[in-house]
């Protein structure tokens, strides 16, 4: 059974989530201090997030911005590596995910990133979905 319901859900979830990530007092200032304008495709469902990190905006769908980085994988690998069971390395080797642009500027945000993985579990507690965190 797939995490996701459709792209509603899917931003429901996510886009929350990466919300919650750019206000966190100890992650939101690190990664938005890379300047980066970073673009998540997504497919099963199919859909967009695109985060600005100079204007501090996280954007669900369609935007015009050009990201300097682009993600793209399904919607139950985001869920995974959210969780902190894939391993970014990993993904890309196996093309699980697929990267465009400087991909150094992404790893060196791995580190700044890591503490949102218990979040991500947690936040799935709170909002009624805490099955789909042992996936």
């Amino acid at each position: 059974m797939a995490v996701f319901r459709d792209t509603e859900h899917f931003y429901e979830v996510l886009g929350t989530f990466f919300n919650k990530l750019k206000d966190d007092p100890e992650i939101g200032p690190k990664v938005l201090a890379s300047g980066l304008i970073i673009r998540f495709n997504y497919t099963e469902p199919d859909a967009a997030i695109t985060i600005d990190c100079p204007n501090s905006v996280v954007t669900c769908g369609p935007s015009d911005l050009k990201p300097d980085v682009e993600m793209g994988m399904t919607a139950e690998i985001a869920h995974r590596f959210w969780l902190g069971k894939l391993s970014l390395m990993v993904a890309l080797t196996k093309r699980e995910m697929t990267a465009k642009g400087p991909v150094a500027k992404i790893m060196k945000l791995l580190p700044i990133i890591k503490g949102s993985y218990a979040m991500y579990r947690n936040y799935l507690v709170e909002i009624g979905m805490g099955d789909a965190a042992d996936v």
